[in-house]
């Protein structure tokens, strides 16, 4: 049996719009998966989570490695990898190259890895930043983990995407190859969605 251009059209079109009405409604059902990241928690980001209600991005103070205050509103209409860390956890130290290679790669106006220390001292992170060769990272510090603890963390490291506007887009509550193909394509979907 042959149907006509016409006759094909006319099956062809609604079943289409049933299948974005479904689209449309199954999205909303999932509001914490703002962009749909959860499609990249596979292979090495298979740990990523997105939370329904997710915390409000810490307005803690830290400190950069002159001493002066900061605060993560100073990165709004930027994505950020914002990764809470400290030497003495060895999971982060062994993912920090992968971050220090992340930044340089997509660092830019769009994009920052912002990695805070909540090592005792800031000397701590600045003996290891130098002795590792982490070159793209800027130095940041929390002894008080006050951004961490706002987060709820439940230990280190702990990393988060937030949007351009602050929004939390997704989380890895443990450590991750970043520079890996699935972590690349993660930060690729997140600069474009955020």
């Amino acid at each position: 049996m042959k149907f006509s251009p016409l006759k094909t059209a006319l099956i062809v079109l609604p079943v289409i719009g049933l299948a974005a009405f479904l689209y449309v409604i199954f999205a909303a059902m999932n509001p914490g998966d703002r962009g749909g990241l959860s499609s990249y928690a596979r292979g090495e980001m298979s740990a990523l989570r997105i939370l329904d209600e997710a915390p409000p991005r810490p307005a803690a103070p830290f400190y950069d490695a002159v001493g002066n205050q900061r605060t993560l509103q100073e990165f709004d209409g930027q994505v950020l990898l914002v990764n809470f860390w400290a030497t003495w956890c060895a999971p982060c130290v062994v993912e920090m190259p992968a971050l220090d290679e992340i930044q340089a790669e997509f660092g830019s106006d769009d994009f920052q890895v912002v990695t805070i220390s909540h090592d005792r001292s800031i000397e701590d992170a600045r003996e290891f930043f130098e002795e590792t060769g982490l070159e793209h990272l800027t130095l940041f510090h929390d002894n008080t983990f006050a951004g961490a603890t706002a987060v709820g963390a439940p230990g280190l490291p702990v990393t988060i995407l937030y949007d351009r506007h602050g929004r939390e887009m997704a989380r890895m509550p443990r450590d991750a190859e970043w520079a890996s193909d699935d972590g690349r394509a993660l930060i690729r979907a997140a600069i474009d969605q955020g």
